[in-house]
């Protein structure tokens, strides 16, 4: 019914071609502006699944409550010493946050004076006892070190030693590591490469590495929302910043960024890396394609103008009813010109193989009218069933695929229309040659002669393949982990990789908002005592525990050391004289004990470095003056805060500690830190599995990764049922017979199956980037599917031999094309994307030009 007029009305277009191409130039025109003035792209993942999920909700909350844990830009320092690292930090969050231009806050959260202060009173009783027993034995060596913190204090501090080994009074067994140290950094000094001395690890021992490896500067840098990369601004001069620092500028420092302002950005730098020349590319192969589809420069011309145009009428419709971009939904451009060039080529290539009866113009005209009226149907059945089955993802919870099913459903509607109104103006203009039966592909005919004699052979295996395919459905796994999509050399992964093996620093955590701080401390006890938990933290992590009996502990040491190590007046910074003098004494007083020091003890080096130091110039005695005692009085100081603590209760907790863990209403938070490496998806899984069947109202970034993997899977088995129904409706409507529409479903089945097998097989995990394949194999899927099936019912005898079998080869190349560029990207998640599409593009053409063949009826042929 709809032959006749579809072709009247592609013949009216022509016949007011110039009409209908500056109508189409006025609208295109508008698609520019309204995509240059209201169309965004965002790269946050959170924004991809419907705030009206439960889950979703309880995370977005968390988000509210807690702003400041939220569009973070963190420096993680990785120093040779720990002095360096704290000293590389303590500067840049001086600089940050004098920059308020850029940033909101920055601060350092292991460097809060409270946490300083009460550093001793977090170690269990045992070690404690250890450390401080360790430090009374240093007393006399300290003692000397506050009266004269330099290096004619140290020496002068050997001195007491050498006389103690003289007197037989000293075991140095206890001091045999830090003296070590001192002799390295003494030996270097003497030969002119004087580097800082660590005090931490020399006093400290392994005790220093609990404090982990790493510093961190966080910091909330402004958002320029208008930019593509809305913190590089801060990002930029966090690195100028960092640049100008003493450690990182002689190597001994190095600062990555990460966090998730970091990531984001790097994100869409990733994705847009690359992008211009793939997309050049992808052009140029394209028009190669349709070149040689349809032969003729004055078919690739009115093609790829209507391509543009459909892109631009897309662009425009996404800009008004969504605004902003997601990472999955801006792949809507590959969508559209991967089928609605099938839309042109399908209408091209019969175009060129009519043969009209009526010379010159009016042969256009009725070429164009026999063309309307044996594919326009063909082609608004696919538009109408491809636009379905994007259009069935609209309601899914899963928004990323939700607003591209949306907007590439418009767009196929608006690919036909421009197929059938712009395209046979433009091909009215450039008027290409008729009457080319060349455009089928006649050596095909023995091809679909043995398949015909093989079917059954062919439906056999295709059913064991399916079969195959639907035992491995099961097998499929999402990874919803959205770090796996990112570039891993990107700045802030692999900073982000440093931390991920530190529970404590891991960014897959869980929380748990409760109603009062009391209700936190018996959350954490239940929580604490499950297998797959490594800690928990509340409010009251952070008061030390059996105070009593720890002050006790600190108090008799603080007895002992704290006279001593309080000098109201300490000596003045000496001169060179004085060092040279201090070292020549020292390496006397230690020569004499030589003979009753064992062959490997550092002492002996101690002894002939300083002897050489003696005779050394002022630059190389002050650089080593330097090098020894340049962290020295931090230390000591650090160690007179520590040995006056006092009790403290959870109200001493300073509030930029408190607010991350107490709302002003009284609800408190709990964060749960997993045991082991939560990279992998299995382990994951578990460890949210364990929490929630404990408390089910669990959030946090681990939550969300499970649970948004959850509803993604659930929205495309909603979607995808759904959309097999409203195209099996669609195709019903058309064909009116339920064997021809069960035609068109079952390849499109069976490329469904077929690209799971090689999922599973490969293997290709799917994620939220490339996950998009399903309905491209739909929309792709069906479309060649409708043509073939059409054709059969118009008593098409060689479905391989017909224009319409050039028509899908070529659109599968054009559109493989585009795929293959994604395939090229540096961004892992949009590789992963075009693989995957290119996986499912494959299955569908070989579902199409074997299994359709084989599938259709018999029917009389003549084998000639």
């Amino acid at each position: 019914m709809l032959f006749a007029p579809i072709g009247r009305f592609i013949t009216f277009c022509a016949r007011h071609a110039w009409a209908v191409v500056a109508l189409f130039l006025v609208l295109s025109g508008a698609g520019v502006y309204a995509g240059m003035t209201r169309l965004g792209v965002t790269t946050d993942t959170s924004k991809m699944l419907s705030p009206r999920l439960e889950w979703k909700q309880r995370s977005d909350e968390m988000g509210r409550l807690f702003p400041q844990k939220e569009n973070l830009l963190v420096a993680v320092i990785q120093a040779k010493m720990p002095e360096e690292g704290q000293e590389t930090a303590r500067e840049l969050a001086a600089k940050i946050s004098a920059d308020h231009t850029h940033f909101s806050f920055a601060h350092r959260p292991d460097a809060n004076p409270y946490l300083l202060r009460n550093g001793l009173m977090f170690l269990e009783p045992q070690p404690l006892s250890q450390v401080l027993n360790d430090t009374i034995t240093a007393q006399p060596f300290l003692a000397a070190l506050a009266q004269d913190p330099s290096a004619r204090g140290l020496f002068g501090a050997l001195s007491l030693m050498a006389e103690g080994v003289k007197q037989d009074q000293a075991n140095l067994s206890g001091f045999q590591a830090p003296l070590s140290g001192f002799a390295n950094t003494l030996e270097q000094a003497v030969a002119g490469h004087a580097e800082a001395m660590s005090w931490q690890q020399l006093l400290g021992g392994k005790l220093s590495d609990l404090a982990g490896n790493y510093q961190f500067v966080i910091t909330k840098p402004i958002l320029d929302y208008g930019s593509f990369q809305p913190g590089g601004a801060a990002a930029d001069a966090m690195r100028q910043a960092v640049s100008s620092l003493e450690f990182v500028k002689n190597g001994h420092a190095k600062v990555y960024l990460t966090g998730q302002v970091q990531l984001d950005d790097e994100e869409f730098a990733t994705v847009a890396e690359g992008m211009v020349a793939g997309l050049l590319g992808s052009l140029a192969l394209v028009t190669l394609w349709l070149t040689l589809a349809v032969r003729t420069w004055r078919v690739v011309l009115p093609i790829v103008v209507t391509l543009v145009v459909g892109l631009l009428l897309t662009t425009g419709f996404a800009a008004v009813a969504v605004g902003t971009l997601n990472l999955i939904s801006v792949a809507f451009a590959i969508l559209f010109v991967g089928i609605a060039v099938d839309f042109a080529i399908q209408f091209s290539v019969r175009f060129r193989a009519q043969t009209p009866t009526q010379p010159g113009e009016e042969g256009v005209f009725e070429a164009l009218r026999l063309t309307g009226e044996e594919t326009g149907h063909q082609i608004l059945v696919a538009a109408l069933a491809t636009s379905a089955g994007f259009l069935a993802f609209t309601p899914t919870a899963f928004l990323g695929v939700a607003q591209l099913g949306l907007i590439a459903g418009i767009g196929m509607l608006v690919a036909f229309i421009c197929t059938t109104t712009l395209l046979p103006a433009l091909l009215k203009i450039c008027h290409p040659p008729l009457n080319c039966p060349s455009m089928g592909y006649a050596f095909m005919k023995p091809v679909d002669i043995k398949i015909r004699h093989t079917r059954k052979l062919l439906l056999g295996f295709f059913t064991l393949v399916a079969l195959v395919g639907l035992a491995l459905v099961p097998s499929l796994q999402f990874d919803g982990d959205p770090l796996h999509t990112k570039n891993p050399n990107s700045e802030g992964m692999r900073a982000l990789k440093l931390l991920i093996n530190n529970p404590q620093t891991s960014p897959y955590s869980a929380e748990l908002l409760v109603h009062s701080l009391a209700d936190a401390e018996k959350e954490t006890t239940r929580l604490s005592g499950l297998p797959d938990v490594n800690d928990v933290m509340w409010l009251g992590s952070f008061v030390p525990t059996q105070q009593q009996q720890k002050l006790a502990l600190i108090q008799d040491a603080a007895s002992i050391l704290l006279p001593t190590l309080i000098v109201p007046q300490p000596k003045a910074a000496p001169t060179a004289d004085d060092l040279r003098k201090s070292a020549h004494d020292t390496s006397v007083a230690l020569a004499g004990v030589l003979d009753k020091l064992p062959a490997q003890d550092p002492l002996r080096r101690i002894q002939a470095a300083l002897a050489k130091l003696a005779e050394a110039p002022d630059a190389t005695v002050q650089a080593a003056n330097t090098a020894l005692v340049r962290f020295l009085p931090t230390e000591l100081d650090q160690l007179r805060t520590m040995l006056q603590a006092t009790p403290v209760s959870i109200k001493d907790v300073p509030a930029e500690i408190a607010d991350d863990y107490l709302l002003p209403d009284g609800r408190a938070l709990v964060e749960v830190h997993p045991k082991g490496v939560m990279s992998n998806s299995g382990a994951l899984r578990k460890f949210v599995a364990s929490l929630q069947k404990v408390e089910p109202q669990m959030a946090g970034t681990a939550v969300d990764i499970v649970e948004s993997a959850r509803s993604i899977v659930k929205a495309f088995e909603q979607a995808a049922g759904a959309a097999i129904v409203m195209i099996a409706v669609i195709l019903m409507l058309a064909l009116r017979r339920v064997k021809d529409m069960a035609l068109v479903l079952a390849p499109l089945l069976l490329s469904a199956l077929m690209t799971v097998i090689l999922i599973v097989l490969l293997p290709e995990t799917l994620n939220f980037a490339n996950i998009i394949a399903l309905p491209l194999l739909l929309g792709v899927g069906v479309s060649f599917n409708i043509y073939f099936v059409m054709n059969w019912r118009d008593g098409v005898k060689y479905p391989l031999a017909s224009p319409t079998a050039r028509a899908v080869l070529f659109s599968a190349l054009t559109t493989g094309t585009a795929f293959g560029s994604l395939a090229l990207s540096h961004h892992p998640g949009t590789a992963s994307m075009g693989r995957l599409l290119l996986l499912s593009l494959g299955c569908t053409l070989l579902a199409t030009l074997v299994f359709v063949p084989a599938l259709l009826p018999k029917r009389p042929i003549d084998e000639a």
